[in-house]
């Protein structure tokens, strides 16, 4: 008898020969999707042969009594051999189902110095003895459409997957079986349709213009999911209902394709929780044995245990399902999504496989950074082409992506045709362009002040600190990533209450309010800045049609600010489109100005597809960064109510005392924590503003002053680290 894993908690050993046999069959099922099952049986047969030996048994049994040493013997080069004599490239993906992906040359490196080891090619002997099918009866061909190299690093990324998340699975059922039953699916997609159409009908009657619109936008999203699988746009004006209707397509789209699941990746995690929000109120119950939606991104809570220690099944659902997206509905970011997709070890890698036969919303479409349009577009191009996905590009101010070559030959569906007409019927504000002169932020004030409820929109936050002090005004509220996320919601939830009780409001923010978030000002003043931008903005301005013509005042500061790089391009692009004539409210142009903007900038400035072609993966997934790593971690304890502060502190005091729970305990105070630039954080703490939680853990507690409205704040308002 041949082991796999140590005994369970039930004293049971993990018989190998069962643990290679389930992993195959995990395998080819999770990759027979994209045409790759036998490919996918042969890799989980093969993974864990090097654990036939005598050495690695007996490492197995030392360990059992108390005294193996930290490391095992190798386990993974016999399972290399054997795959680099059928198809080569598998033979990289056995020996990095524990590791991660390696690049040729390391891979390389390694085998050589494996393959000399006798205990290899002793262990390829034992196993071929004991599992008579270990080798094809014929030869192994992977899927024809792997004409290039990108597409075959695409392909291995995915089965790729497919064997991490078979083998943590099964490892994972034979050591605890009760979170294995916690696993799977709530619903199907016929039953998610149901409790759909049953929301629906809930709808308060209203024949109003806005609610006509959205009636026309939801038809033509069913219309359209009768189409075969592939890429669509979904354009509609802010407020023409797109979360609804988008979830209508998607569900009667997989229903009608036998698509497994429905993945909304949306830019921030304010709109992530908003959007689940939204989801959980339309299709979960009371009585569902497990939930429906799993919300994915680094502020959810990953423990399982509420405030008084009260286990909640539903939490560890959410835990476990977030290890491999094993959900009807995900909410993620977009930033957990690509940075997935272009990851290389197995923690991120092993939910790739669902995303085939998966309808993949992108919501705000436009927020995806340009300088990674290249790497991040071609993969959507591979999910439709090859792996039988939908991809939803949706957004209000759609972009001109078929400039970009990866997507030049990518044809997308429209799925609402009469676009034009739904934002000429929901044109509800009026733009003001002053920027014949500069405005000063005293000039900005009088506008706020001269309103009871009034939106201004910022560059930069050194921009939103200068118009709050000319402003004046102990009511007045902010928003910006110089506020942790707690205060951030509190903010827009304080915003929400003030407008619907006709309260006076006047908030300051930078560019994080511009998409998803649901406030509704009946005027919004707007920095110059890029167009899509002008444009999100406005869709806060007179939101839900109440007034005849909100106002949307865009005006030029001059002491303003600009961030670098593609922000500062894409505003000198907005001024030469404001010179040729333009008309917000048209889509096209959206259209033109993107096009023009893509002619300026580089879709692939890190090389990445480069390095795709030469399977570089650690690369790859280091240079594929949607945010930069230039910041360091700081968690706030002085906001919030004194209890909310008391628990700040109560979770960094336990932290000190248990730094295993060093992963559970960013997650609960991730609300907390406020990112500041790298430079900055080293100043501060040479200053004492930064104290250390733990030696080696980057993450420090906030010293400094946490203003009530403006959050961190340094010794120096104007510090060069928050300006941005």
């Amino acid at each position: 008898m041949y082991y796999a894993h140590t005994p369970n908690a039930r004293g049971q050993w993990h018989d190998l020969l069962q643990h290679l046999r389930t992993v195959s069959d995990l395998t080819a099922g999770f990759a027979e999707p994209f045409g790759a099952a036998e490919l996918g049986r042969y890799l989980g047969l093969w993974h864990d042969l090097g654990k036939f030996h005598w050495r690695f048994q007996e490492y197995l049994k030392d360990c059992e009594a108390g005294n193996g040493p930290p490391r095992g013997p190798d386990h993974k080069a016999a399972g290399s051999q054997l795959a680099r004599q059928h198809v080569t490239t598998l033979a990289m993906l056995v020996q990095g189902h524990h590791g991660g992906l390696k690049d040729p040359e390391a891979f390389k490196k390694w085998f050589a110095e494996r393959s000399k080891d006798p205990a290899t090619q002793e262990a390829l002997t034992l196993a071929t003895r004991e599992i008579p099918e270990i080798n094809p009866s014929r030869q192994l061909a992977p899927p024809v459409f792997l004409k290039d190299p990108i597409a075959t690093e695409f392909f291995m990324r995915m089965l790729f997957s497919a064997l991490v998340d078979a083998d943590y699975l099964d490892t994972e059922a034979h050591g605890n079986a009760w979170k294995s039953v916690q696993r799977g699916m709530g619903a199907d997609m016929a039953e998610l349709w149901e409790r759909f159409e049953r929301s629906r009908e809930r709808l308060p009657a209203d024949d109003g213009t806005v609610n006509e619109v959205r009636r026309e936008v939801y038809e033509a999203c069913l219309r359209a999911a009768e189409y075969a699988p592939g890429l669509f746009r979904l354009t509609v004006p802010t407020g023409g209902g797109k979360t609804l209707s988008g979830m209508g397509f998607a569900l009667r789209h997989a229903l009608k394709h036998g698509l497994r699941r429905i993945i909304v990746a949306v830019p921030y995690i304010s709109i992530t929780e908003q959007t689940a929000g939204v989801y959980r109120g339309v299709f979960e119950d009371d009585r569902d044995d497990r939930p429906i939606v799993l919300e994915h991104h680094s502020g959810v809570d990953a423990e399982e245990k509420d405030e008084e220690g009260e286990f909640r099944p539903e939490r560890m659902w959410s835990r476990l399902a977030a290890e491999n997206w094993d959900a009807p509905i995900i909410v993620t970011t977009t930033v957990q999504l690509f940075e997935s997709l272009f990851a290389n070890r197995t923690g991120k890698t092993r939910k790739l496989h669902r995303l085939a036969k998966s309808v993949i919303m992108l919501d705000e479409v436009q927020a995806l950074p340009t300088h990674l349009l290249s790497p991040a577009l071609d993969a959507l191009r591979q999910l439709c082409d090859n792996y039988g996905s939908t991809v939803v590009l949706s957004t209000a101010t759609q972009p001109a992506f078929e400039e970009i070559p990866e997507f030049t030959q990518v044809p997308a569906r429209e799925i609402v045709p009469d676009a034009p007409r739904h934002f000429a019927a929901l044109k509800r504000v009026t733009y003001e362009w002053r920027i014949e002169r500069s405005l000063e932020w005293g000039e900005v004030a009088e506008l706020m002040h001269e309103e009871s409820q009034a939106l201004a929109v910022v560059n930069t936050k050194r921009d939103a600190l200068a118009l709050l002090e000319a402003i004046d005004d102990p009511d007045v509220l902010h928003l910006s990533t110089s506020l942790c996320g707690a205060h951030r919601r509190w903010v827009i939830d304080k915003v929400k209450h003030r407008l619907d009780a006709e309260e006076p409001c006047r908030l300051v923010s930078t560019q994080v309010i511009e998409a998803g978030v649901d406030l509704d000002f009946p005027v919004v003043l707007r920095a110059l800045g890029p167009l899509d931008g002008i444009i999100q903005v406005a869709g806060r301005c007179n939101r839900e049609g109440r007034l005849e013509h909100g106002r949307v005042v865009v005006f030029k500061p001059a002491e303003g600010r600009l961030p670098p790089g593609t922000y500062r391009t894409a505003t000198q692009e907005t001024r030469t489109a404001l010179g040729l004539g333009l008309d917000p409210d048209d889509p096209e142009t959206s259209r033109r100005y993107f096009r023009s903007l893509f002619q300026l900038v580089d879709p692939d400035e890190r090389e990445i597809q480069h390095k795709r072609k030469r399977l570089e993966y650690p690369e790859v997934a280091r240079q594929f960064r949607m945010i930069e790593e230039d910041t360091v971690g700081v968690i706030v304890t002085g906001y919030g109510t004194e209890e909310e502060q008391d628990g700040v502190r109560r979770e960094l005091e336990s932290l000190r005392h248990n730094p295993s729970r060093v992963r559970g305990a960013l997650r609960r105070l991730q609300p907390y924590i406020v990112a500041v630039r790298r430079q900055l954080a080293d100043d501060y703490r040479r200053q004492g503003f930064i104290g250390e939680i733990l030696p080696g853990l980057e993450v420090g507690e906030w010293h400094g002053k946490y203003d009530r409205t403006c959050g961190l704040l340094g010794e120096d308002r104007d510090a060069e680290g928050l300006v941005f």
